[in-house]
């Protein structure tokens, strides 16, 4: 028996379709047929071979150890059809989506919970074959979130953008049920992080985007303010929708332009979670730091734990699905073109 494959061959060119033979699960593997896969800009990362660093450098797949031919997509959700010999508490037929960020399992990191940030990471889409298939096996039944009661194209995504965004709103604390956060970019991720604020009970949120679109859709998602980044005013604009100030921002682009925007409408104690990976440098007084003080730090998706807190928000209802497109597996390529080129508001997600 084989499936269909789309794996990257060669940077920026169309995935290629290839059969390979579905995978027999051993020991405590499951097997999990996959029923949907999101379609993330991270992806198009990976697809485009590298990632900017500004002033001309880059970090390439190959300095990640990223090899091709690869199968990406980490947003996957399915039903388990066979388990290993050793797959314990596990059922047959079982919707579930899979936690994609593994580690080696073994390392201090691993072991206190935090496999997504482990150095010898194993995740799935990335460093392995992921979701742009029709099977996929997972090395234990953990890994395999049960979704019951879900649709499984609008639950893919909480393994990637849902998580993430998640993680990134967890690191603001109470802050974030107190006043509005600033998020940058009103895409995919955008969307999903204005439900994370509802579900998590937060003050609200106000999206930032050059796109006018992506602001209306922002408006009708639920954003309290939407202001054009672009705008020669957008800091004044920040300052005044927040009160003085923007306490906290979630950077969900990642460029020069959005954290020197943050920066410029931050106020006392801000704090600015920088999740995008646009790309670029920046330059920024050191004084701010202390004198202000700001915070500037990094997040990158999340652990099992939140994802399984996650998913339980959304099988209690408090999670109110974001948008998604469902396209055949066949038009991966043309989901691809389509995100990179700005046209997707709120998730593709292709269907096996």
């Amino acid at each position: 028996m084989t499936q269909r494959c789309y794996c990257v061959t060669a940077h920026n060119e169309p995935l290629k379709l290839f059969r390979q033979p579905i995978p027999e699960p051993g020991g405590t593997q499951v097997l999990v047929r996959i029923t949907a896969a999101g379609v993330c800009h991270s992806d198009l990362h990976i697809w485009e071979g590298h990632y900017d660093l500004g002033g001309g450098n880059r970090i390439t797949l190959k300095d990640r150890g990223i090899a091709l031919p690869l199968t990406m997509g980490h947003e996957i959700a399915g039903e388990i059809v066979k388990t290993g010999p050793d797959a314990k508490d596990v059922r047959i037929g079982q919707p579930v989506v899979a936690f994609p960020w593994l580690g080696c399992g073994e390392c201090p990191t691993c072991r206190r919970g935090d496999e997504n940030l482990c150095l010898k990471a194993r995740s799935l889409g990335v460093f392995q074959s992921g979701g742009y298939q029709e099977y996929l096996l997972l090395p234990h039944p953990r890994y395999a979130v049960d979704i019951s009661g879900l649709d499984a194209a609008e639950a893919a995504p909480l393994a990637c953008s849902g998580v993430t965004t998640f993680s990134a709103l967890k690191k603001f604390g109470p802050v974030l049920q107190e006043q509005p956060v600033v998020i940058m970019g009103g895409g995919g991720l955008g969307h999903m992080a204005l439900a994370m604020v509802r579900a998590m009970g937060g003050h609200g949120a106000i999206v930032v985007d050059i796109d006018p679109a992506k602001r209306e859709a922002a408006l009708a998602a639920g954003a309290v303010g939407a202001i054009d980044g672009a705008a020669a005013d957008a800091a004044r604009q920040i300052i005044a929708a927040t009160g003085g100030g923007a306490r906290m921002v979630l950077d969900l682009v990642g460029a020069p332009s959005t954290v020197n925007l943050a920066i410029a409408s931050a106020t006392r104690g801000t704090e600015i979670v920088v999740v995008g990976l646009f790309g670029g440098e920046l330059t920024i007084p050191i004084p701010f730091f202390p004198l202000r003080p700001l915070a500037i730090r990094g997040s990158y998706v999340g652990n099992l734990a939140e994802l399984q807190e996650l998913v339980a928000f959304a099988r209690e209802g408090r999670l109110k699905p974001v948008a998604v497109t469902r396209r055949p597996l066949d038009e991966v390529n043309d989901a691809l073109l389509a995100l990179r080129a700005g046209k997707v508001v709120g998730r593709v997600v292709l269907t096996p």
